[in-house]
C-alpha cells in the first residue's frame, strides 16, 4: 500500500513539474521577443514612455482581470512582497532595457541578458535560505565573467563599462529578484494574480511618469513602432507572466528557471530575422559559455536538493 501511495505521489509530482516546464517554456517564448520589440519601440518613442506606458496598459488589463475573477484582498505581507515584484519586472527591467536599447542592438542585449537565469537562481537560493555547494557560486561568477569578457572583446569595455551595459546589468539584477519573488508568491496567489496585483499596485507610479513622458515628447510612431509597443504591453508585460509565474510556482523556481536557457538563443534569432542585426561569432560564443555556466548552476542546485532529501529520509 505504501509503495502504491509512493508511486502515485511521485507520478503526481512528475506531472506537476512537466506542466510547470511547459508553462515556463510558453512564458519564455513570449519574453524572447521583448528585446527586439523594445528596440523597435524606442527608435520612435521615448524610452520612459515605452517602459512605463506599457505598464499602464497592462495595469488596466490587470484591473479588468482581477475584477472579473473577484480576486480576494491582499494581506500586508503580500503587498510588501508584490512591491519587490513590481520593482523588478514592472519598473526595473522595462526601464533599464529601454534606456540601454536606445544605442545598443537587441542582439547585444540578448548576450548580456543571458546571465538572467543565473541571477534568478541566485535570488531563489537567497530567498529559500539554502546552502549551495561552492561549485554553484563558481558557476555563477563564471557566467558573469563570460558576459564581461564578451563586452571587452566587442570593444565595449575600455577601462569602464559603458552606460548602456550598466543599464543591462541593472536590469538583470532587478529582473532576477522579481522573477524569484514572483515565483514564490505565485504559490499563494497564482501566476496570473501575482503579475496582475503587481501591475495594479504600480499604477500610482506608472501613470504619472507616463503622462509626464507623453507631455515632454508627444508619442508618434508608425505601425511597426506601435505594434512593438502593443506586444510589450499585452505579451511581455501581461500574458507572458501568466504562464511564467504559474510555471515557476508549479515546477519550482530552480527547475523551471532552466527553460530560460533558450531565451538568449531565441532573441538572437528574432534580432537577426526582424531587425536584420548582425549576430557575430563572438556573441554566439559568449551566449554558449553563459548557458553552460547556468546549466552547471542548475545541476548543482539539483544535487544539493537530492542530498537534503537523502538526509531527511535517513532520519
Amino acid at each position: 500500500m505504501k509503495d502504491d501511495s509512493s508511486a502515485t505521489a511521485t507520478s503526481t509530482v512528475t506531472t506537476r513539474r512537466a506542466g510547470g516546464l511547459a508553462l515556463g517554456a510558453l512564458g519564455v517564448l513570449g519574453f524572447s521577443l521583448s528585446l527586439p520589440a523594445t528596440r523597435l519601440a524606442v527608435q520612435q518613442l521615448d524610452p520612459w514612455f515605452v517602459a512605463f506606458g506599457r505598464a499602464v496598459g497592462a495595469g488596466l488589463l490587470a484591473w479588468a482581470y482581477l475584477r472579473l475573477t473577484s480576486a480576494p484582498r491582499l494581506s500586508r505581507g503580500q503587498r510588501r512582497r508584490l512591491a519587490i515584484v513590481a520593482l523588478g519586472v514592472v519598473v526595473g527591467f522595462p526601464l533599464f532595457t529601454s534606456l540601454a536599447l536606445l544605442t545598443q542592438t537587441s542582439a547585444h542585449g540578448a548576450v548580456v541578458i543571458a546571465a538572467l537565469p543565473a541571477m534568478t537562481a541566485v535570488f531563489a537560493v537567497l530567498r529559500a535560505g539554502e546552502r549551495p555547494p561552492p561549485l554553484f557560486w563558481i558557476a555563477s561568477v563564471g557566467g558573469l565573467l563570460a558576459v564581461l569578457l564578451f563586452l571587452a572583446a566587442s570593444g565595449e569595455i575600455r577601462g569602464t563599462i559603458t552606460l548602456p551595459d550598466a543599464f543591462l546589468l541593472a536590469a538583470i539584477v532587478l529582473c532576477g529578484l522579481g522573477y524569484a519573488e514572483g515565483g514564490a508568491l505565485a504559490r499563494e496567489l497564482g501566476g496570473a494574480r501575482t503579475i496582475c496585483w503587481a501591475l495594479l499596485l504600480s499604477l500610482p507610479v506608472t501613470v504619472p511618469v507616463t503622462i509626464v513622458a507623453a507631455l515632454a515628447d508627444r508619442p508618434h510612431a508608425d505601425g511597426f513602432g506601435w505594434s512593438a509597443f502593443g506586444y510589450l504591453t499585452v505579451v511581455s508585460m501581461f500574458l507572458g507572466f501568466f504562464a511564467w509565474y504559474a510555471g515557476l510556482a508549479r515546477g519550482g523556481i530552480a527547475q523551471v528557471g532552466q527553460v530560460q536557457l533558450a531565451q538568449p538563443v531565441l532573441t538572437l534569432g528574432w534580432s537577426a530575422l526582424l531587425l536584420g542585426e548582425n549576430v557575430t561569432p563572438t556573441s554566439i560564443t559568449a551566449a554558449v559559455v553563459v548557458l553552460a555556466c547556468v546549466v552547471l548552476i542548475q545541476r548543482t542546485r539539483r544535487s544539493a536538493s537530492a542530498v537534503r532529501r537523502e538526509r531527511s529520509g535517513a532520519r
